[in-house]
């Protein structure tokens, strides 16, 4: 990343501008997280990859339509955010006509949808955490159409794929990242994690 670019904390301001909602802030956040964790799992820019999970949706209050992200990357291209940035934005909706090329790119498609996802699975656990969270119980909640019926169950499986996992392998990875900042998404340490 260029010295130019703006820093974590810039994001995070942009961020808590554009966006009021503690749910939305939380998943930004947990996106952030989950894109490190690939950062680090593929060898790639972790500041880069922090800053595209935390920045994905911060137009989305304001424009909960079609015209997020693009309306937004006109607000980052403004404030000095890479192309690069800007191009993995615009490509986690299929929609923008932006297709995903690079592994930044597909790494955010695949993380976005399945971080809300597991955030909802952890909620409705009698722990609410995702210490006791496995695979096997997300799987079946989303052969469940009314749980989170938001969420499309299609860019859960494609997610992983175009990223050459399984979904059981993405997922898992994923789950595994997220115990880590649990507390801080409204989530809370298990009994049994915390005397193991």
């Amino acid at each position: 990343m260029s010295d130019q670019m703006p820093t974590r904390t810039a994001a995070w301001k942009l961020l808590c501008e554009w966006t009021e909602s503690e749910s939305l802030r939380k998943h930004a956040r947990a996106v952030e997280y989950a894109m490190r964790s690939d950062a680090r799992k593929y060898g790639a820019d972790e500041e880069l990859w922090g800053i595209v999970g935390l920045l994905h949706d911060f137009d989305y209050e304001r424009y909960p339509d079609q015209r997020h992200p693009q309306l937004g990357s006109e607000v980052l291209r403004a404030q000095g955010y890479s192309e690069e940035i800007i191009r993995a934005i615009l490509s986690h909706a299929d929609y923008t006509g932006v297709t995903r090329a690079s592994l930044l790119e597909h790494a955010l498609f695949a993380t976005d949808e399945l971080c809300g996802f597991l955030t909802a699975c952890a909620l409705v656990r009698p722990d609410k955490s995702f210490d006791t969270l496995e695979v096997a119980s997300v799987k079946k909640r989303i052969k469940d159409k009314a749980f989170a019926r938001t969420v499309n169950r299609a860019d859960l499986w494609g997610g992983a794929e175009e990223l050459g996992l399984t979904f059981d392998e993405h997922c898992g990875f994923v789950i595994s990242a997220l115990r880590e900042i649990q507390e801080e998404l409204g989530l809370r340490k298990s009994e049994v994690a915390a005397t193991s």
